[in-house]
This record gives C-alpha cells, structure tokens and sequence, in this order.
C-alpha cells in the first residue's frame, strides 16, 4: 500500500506542479500571443519594451495547481481557483482596455460618480464578485462550522483586497513577486497555510527571473491573480482573530497607498530598498514617466503606476 505524502511534500509538489504548468503556459502565450504581440507591450520603468504575458501564465500555473492540491478540502481548492481565475480574467480585461487615466480606487470610483465606466471600475467589480463567491466556498476555513456571514464578508475583503494589494507593489522588476513570496512564506508558518499557498508561490517563483530581468511584468492580470489566490489562502487557512488581523493590514496598506508612494518609502528605507534591488539591474539614474504624470506620487492614484502605461504612451 502506498503512504500519503508528508505535508512538506504535498506544498512542494502543488508548487512545482504550478510553476511547470506557468512557465509552459508562458513558452506557450509567447508563441501565439492572444491578440497579437502588440496587445501586450507596455514599456516599463527604464523607458524599455516588456511584455504582460507574465500574468496570464502565472495565474494559468497557479489556478491549475490549486485545484489538485493534497490535503486541502475541495471547497478550499476550488476557492483559490476561482479567486485566481476571476481575478487574472478582469485584470486581463484592466491591462488590455485601461488607458491609464484613472488610477487608485479614488481615481475609478469618483469616475464612476461621474457617470463614466472606467475598465478598472469593471475590475473593481468582477474582482469583488468573484472573491465573494470564493468567499463562501471558504466559509470558516480552518475553524468548524459552514462560514457565518461574517466569515464570508471577510474572506472577500482577504481576496479582493489582497488582489488590489498586491497590484500595486507591481511597478518595479521583481517587486510584487518578491512581495508574493513574502506573504507565502508567512503563510508557510502554518501547515495549512503552507498547503494554501504553494501554488501561487510556486508559479511566481518560476518566473521571477522573467520579471527581475526586466523582459516581463506581471501587469493586472497576473498581479490581482496571485493576490487574490494568496488572500484565498489565507482565508483557508488562518481562525478568524488572523484573518481579521491581516485583513486590518490590507485595508491600511490600501488606503495609505492614496497618499504615500510605496516606492519612495522603499527607496528611503535601507533594508527595503536593498531587498527591492536584490537580483535587479542597477536603477536608471533618472527613470521616465508617461507624459502627463508627475514624477513620485501615490501608488494608487500616481506616477509609479506609470511603468505600466501603455508602450506607445510612454514614449518621449
């Protein structure tokens, strides 16, 4: 009769299993871009060509490997996935259809209020649907019962916030990867957190070096995905008192990002800048920005946002 597999290993299959099905789907988009190899270029910090096809395939590795993890229940299972899928599909649609004009939840909402329906509104949205519905297939996670209301209104906020999160982190190579991998690792401390975890960790990691080479970025689609599922994650794994705890953080670290630059307290703190450089070319002395958006500013509503504007917008 054959054993079960230790916990250790179930997380290092389901993480291996996400980052092969990534960096195929990866090879595989590379070759017959949907829409066309243009559809995917954006220029990057530097003012230098690289494409979004990073995002779809991660979430393609992570969703996929999510659904086979060992030890997890299946409604957990299929929670992450449709947390990845949802949030890699309307982040899809954000990279493909957004013009950059309005960034930040202020900047979408206050268009909205205007009567204007923005394509990170329809993000916004499609996001929060579907981190609903991966929500309820949660329930309680690790904690006996089928989910109380509260439950669900939580483990949306981890999901769709996390999602939002994890976005804006994606303006520098490496960032949100190195940031994703941090939050996996947190999770690790658990067992079931660590089961949870390993496919989007997995499937970033893969194609970390895509992103610190500065050939691809994740963009909407692969950012909001990874966050998400890892949101998802939590929500399976952590008793409530956590998840309420990191769902505090989340919300903080949202609104803070309306007013601070992330990458500015980054680049004045040491020991972030040092980790946010590590494997990373030397910074350009004087990166350049989109036309039309100042140089520093929020993170949800300014210039850093500006490494994903679109190639032929950003040129000088």
């Amino acid at each position: 009769m054959s054993r079960p597999l230790p916990r250790a290993g179930r997380a290092l299959l389901a993480g291996g299993l996400a980052a092969a099905v990534a960096r195929a789907a990866y090879a595989a988009l590379k070759q017959r871009p949907p829409g066309g190899r243009e559809a995917w270029a954006r220029t990057n910090h530097r003012g230098e060509p690289v494409t979004l096809l990073e995002g779809p395939a991660a979430a393609a590795g992570a969703a996929a490997a999510s659904l086979i993890v060992p030890g997890l229940p299946a409604r957990s299972r299929a929670a992450l996935a449709l947390a990845g899928a949802g949030a890699a599909a309307f982040g899809a649609y954000d990279d493909l259809k957004g013009s950059g004009d309005r960034r930040g939840f202020r900047g979408h909402l206050g268009a909205l209020a205007g009567g204007e329906v923005t394509s990170g509104a329809v993000k916004i949205a499609g996001i929060g649907g579907t981190g609903l519905a991966a929500g309820v297939l949660v329930g309680s996670g690790q904690e006996a019962g089928g989910g109380s209301a509260a439950d669900v209104l939580i483990n949306t906020g981890l999901i769709a916030g996390g999602a939002n999160l994890l976005n804006l982190f994606d303006l520098r190579p490496g960032r949100a990867i190195k940031v994703a991998l941090a939050a996996g690792a947190a999770l690790g401390l658990t067992p079931a957190g660590r089961d949870a975890a390993a496919a989007p960790v997995g499937a970033a990691l893969s194609l970390l070096p895509e992103d610190l080479g500065e050939r691809a970025m994740l963009g909407d689609s692969g950012a909001n995905a990874l966050g998400g599922m890892l949101g998802a994650a939590a929500a399976a794994a952590l008793p409530r008192m956590a998840r309420i705890t990191v769902l505090a953080a989340i919300v903080g670290l949202t609104a803070a990002s309306e007013v601070v630059s992330f990458t500015r307290v980054i680049e004045q703190t040491p020991a972030l800048h040092w980790l946010d450089m590590l494997g990373r070319r030397p910074a350009a002395a004087a990166p350049r920005s989109a036309p039309g958006v100042p140089a520093g500013g929020p993170d949800g509503a300014g210039a850093d946002a500006a490494s994903q504007a679109p190639a032929a917008a950003a040129q000088p």
